[in-house]
C-alpha cells in the first residue's frame, strides 16, 4: 500500500495511507526509505480483528476521518531526500569498550549483547583480506533505502565477531537478502519467524562450521553462531528491522544458528547436498535462507526401517503446522515449504533401504495429513486469512490447490500439509549416535527459500584490467 503512495505522491496525486494502531513509525520509516519523509496516514484504532463491524465503523468515524481528510488537503512537503544518516566514515561515537557498548545498545546498532567496536582499522582490515572494494553497492536495502555495501556487511561483521573468512558468506546471504524472491520486506511481520541459513560445501570443514551434535544450538560452533547474529545485526542497521522501524513481531524468536549440513553423511548414503534442491551442485559453497515460525524436536525415534520411523516424522510435521497452512491457499499460494533435519542415523535408516530424498517426500506427503475440517479452520476461520472462507473442495474445484484437497466432502477426510511431495524439504545434521529429528514450519512468501552459491575466491574488485578500462575502479 506504502509503495503505491509513492507512487502517486510522485506523480501528484494526494494519498493517505490507512495504518493500524501501532504500526505508525514502521509506515513512516517503509516511506522515508522510499525517499518519502512524513507521507501523510490515518491510524485505525484498535485491531481490525477483535472488533465487530459496528466497532470498526463508529472508531472510524470518531477517530480517523479527521485524519483521511487532513491528509488529503494538506500539501505534502517533500524534497524527494529521506533523513540524513550517519556516512560511512563518520565517527558516532567515542569512549571506553563499555561506553560504546552502552550508546550502540541505547541508539538501538546492537542487540544489547557485548560488540566488537567497528573501529575504521578493524573494519579495513576485515574487508582488505579478501580484496573487495568497500564501496562496491550490492543493492538497495528493503524497505529501509539503505545502500548494502562491502562496506556495511564488513561492519556489521566486526562488531559480531566474525573472522575475515567468513566474508564471502555474509556477502552471499546479503545477496540472497537483496532477491525480491526472497521478500525482506516482510521480515518484521507480526508473527516473528526468523531466517535460518543452510550451509553446504567445502566451506563447512575449512571455515570449522559445526555439523554435529548441537548443530543448531548458540555456541555449540563459533561460526555458526557469530554468522547468525551478523545476520541479526545487519537486518537490524541496514534493512532497519528495529522496534522503532520494522520489526512488529509480536513476540519473536531468539536468533537460528547457521544449520551446516553432515555432508560426509549425505555422500554415505548417496543423498546429494539440501542446496541441490535449489540448483547447486554437489561440492558447491552455497547459502540458503528461508524464514520459520515454529519448530519442534521429534524426539527418540525407534525403528530399524523406514516404515517404522515414518510415521513419527510425518506427524512431527503435522503438529508443527498451524496457521502456516494459509501459506498453501490464502497469503500465499502453494509456498509453505517446512523442514525436517533429520539426524545422520536417522537418513541412514533410509540410506540403507535404498530410498532416495525423493522416496522420502513422498512418503511424507502421504503421511504428514490432518483432518479437512481442521485446515479450513485454521486458514479461514481461526486466521481469518482465506477470503470468504472456501472450503478446500471449492477451492480445488476452482484449480487453486491440487485435486488432492477436494477428494471428498468428508470433513474428517485427511487431507496434506504442503501442496506436493518436494515442498517437504530435508536436511541432514545434528548428533550422528542420537535417533532425533527436528521439524520447522516456514513463512512462506514472507522469506521465501533462496540461494545463492559463495565465491570465496580472492576479490578483483580494485584490480584494473588493462585490457577493459572501464573495468578499472
Amino acid at each position: 500500500m506504502l509503495r503505491a503512495s509513492v507512487a502517486c505522491e510522485a506523480a501528484g496525486v494526494p494519498t493517505v495511507s490507512l495504518v493500524c494502531e501501532g504500526f505508525e513509525r514502521q509506515a513512516s520509516a517503509t516511506g522515508r526509505g522510499l525517499g518519502f519523509d512524513g507521507l501523510p496516514l490515518a491510524v485505525l484504532r484498535g485491531h481490525v480483528d477483535a472488533q465487530s463491524h459496528e466497532e470498526m465503523v463508529q472508531s472510524f468515524l470518531a477517530s480517523t476521518v479527521d485524519q483521511v481528510i487532513a491528509g488529503l488537503t494538506t500539501p505534502l512537503e517533500h524534497d524527494g531526500a529521506a533523513t540524513a544518516e550517519p556516512t560511512a566514515l563518520d565517527v558516532v561515537a567515542r569512549g571506553t569498550i563499555d561506553e560504546i557498548h552502552r550508546l550502540f545498545a541505547a541508539r538501538g546498532w546492537s542487540d544489547g549483547l557485548a560488540i566488537i567496536p567497528p573501529t575504521r582499522e578493524r573494519v579495513e582490515a576485515f574487508v582488505a583480506a579478501g580484496g573487495h572494494d568497500p564501496w562496491r553497492v550490492l543493492g538497495l536495502a528493503r524497505p529501509s533505502g539503505r545502500d548494502v555495501t562491502i562496506w556495511s556487511i564488513a561492519v556489521n561483521a566486526v562488531m559480531a565477531g566474525c573472522e575475515p573468512a567468513q566474508l564471502p558468506v555474509l556477502i552471499a546471504i546479503a545477496e540472497v537478502l537483496l532477491d525480491p524472491h526472497y521478500g525482506v520486506e516482510h521480515s518484521g511481520n507480526t508473527t516473528g519467524a526468523d531466517a535460518l541459513v543452510v550451509l553446504n560445501g567445502p566451506v563447512i570443514a575449512e571455515l570449522g562450521f559445526n555439523h554435529g551434535p548441537g548443530a543448531m544450538r548458540d555456541g555449540a560452533g563459533a561460526p555458526n553462531t557469530v554468522v547468525a547474529r551478523w545476520l541479526r545485526l545487519h537486518l537490524r542497521n541496514i534493512h532497519g528491522f528495529t522496534a522503532d522501524e520494522h520489526d512488529k513481531a509480536t513476540f519473536g524468536n531468539a536468533s537460528r544458528v547457521v544449520l551446516a549440513e553432515d555432508e560426509a553423511a549425505l555422500a554415505e548414503i548417496g543423498w546429494e547436498p539440501f542446496a541441490a534442491a535449489f540448483g547447486h551442485r554437489a561440492g558447491t559453497d552455497a547459502v540458503t535462507l528461508a524464514r520459520m515460525n515454529s519448530g519442534i524436536i521429534v524426539g527418540s525415534v525407534v525403528g530399524a526401517t523406514p516404515e517404522q520411523i515414518l510415521p513419527y516424522l510425518a506427524d512431527g510435521l503435522a503438529r508443527v503446522t498451524g496457521w502456516d497452512l494459509t501459506h498453501v491457499y490464502g497469503l500465499g499460494q502453494g509456498q509453505h515449504r517446512p523442514l525436517l533435519v533429520l539426524s545422520p542415523v536417522l537418513a541412514r535408516v533410509f540410506g540403507r533401504a535404498g530410498w532416495t530424498r525423493t522416496d522420502v517426500q513422498e512418503a511424507l506427503f502421504a503421511q504428514a495429513r490432518i483432518p479437512a475440517w481442521r485446515f479450513e479452520k485454521l486458514i479461514g476461520e481461526w486466521s481469518n486469512l482465506t477470503a470468504g472462507r472456501r472450503t478446500l473442495v471449492e477451492l480445488a474445484t476452482d484449480g487453486l490447490v491440487p485435486p488432492v484437497f477436494g477428494q471428498s466432502d468428508d470433513p474428517d477426510r485427511l487431507v496434506p500439509i504442503v501442496s506436493s511431495p518436494d515442498k517437504i524439504l530435508i536436511a541432514v545434521a545434528g548428533d550422528p549416535n542420537r535417533t532425533n529429528a527436528y521439524v520447522l514450519s516456514h513463512d512462506g512468501p514472507h522469506g521465501d527459500w533462496t540461494s545463492r552459491p559463495i565465491d570465496r575466491s580472492y576479490s578483483t574488485d580494485l584490480v584494473c584490467n588493462i585490457d577493459d578500462p572501464d573495468a578499472c575502479r
